[in-house]
């Protein structure tokens, strides 16, 4: 299974044309801070792809991207860029029925472009980020502007202010 995730991986950083380098990790350190300590990466470094439910019907959801020191800004900027009037974190069950990845493993790369995937401008301010890799057996490291050659991707102010 692992094989087959990172071949589908590498499949659409090439068509995409993404130069990355996908990396193997233990998936019981998939977590960011538990990553970040055991294979020697900064959390500054480190960005999550968080998914984001609207709680009225019909259910709409967005892909939230955010460096791991930053905190997503679900209640306010999430939800007015939304357009809804209330909304939460996407439970573990809904995300892996979107993305069929687990919470820990969640790629912005190869996300249905049906799904916005909304890219904290703080991210692209990095030089390079690692992110999840489809699976929590992998990590993709990567120049934080390739992000930018993701179809869905778009920049946006989605963090609290520090």
């Amino acid at each position: 299974m692992s094989d087959q995730v990172r071949e589908e991986l590498q499949a659409k950083l090439d068509e995409f044309q993404i130069e990355a380098k996908i990396m193997d990790c233990d998936p019981e350190l998939a977590d960011t801070a538990q990553f970040c300590e055991h294979y020697g990466f900064e959390l500054d470094d480190s960005a999550n792809t968080i998914l984001v439910a609207s709680k009225t019907q019909p259910k709409q959801f967005v892909a939230c991207m955010v460096l791991a020191t930053d905190r997503l800004d679900v209640n306010s900027k999430v939800r007015k860029k939304m357009e809804v009037r209330k909304v939460s974190f996407a439970s573990a069950e809904e995300t892996k029925e979107l993305t069929g990845m687990e919470i820990g493993g969640v790629t912005p790369i190869g996300l249905d472009t049906s799904l916005k995937l909304w890219i904290d401008e703080r991210v692209l301010a990095r030089e390079k980020v690692v992110v999840g890799g489809g699976s929590r057996s992998h990590k993709v490291i990567l120049a934080a502007s390739e992000l930018l050659k993701l179809p869905a991707a778009i920049v946006a102010d989605i963090t609290k202010a520090t």
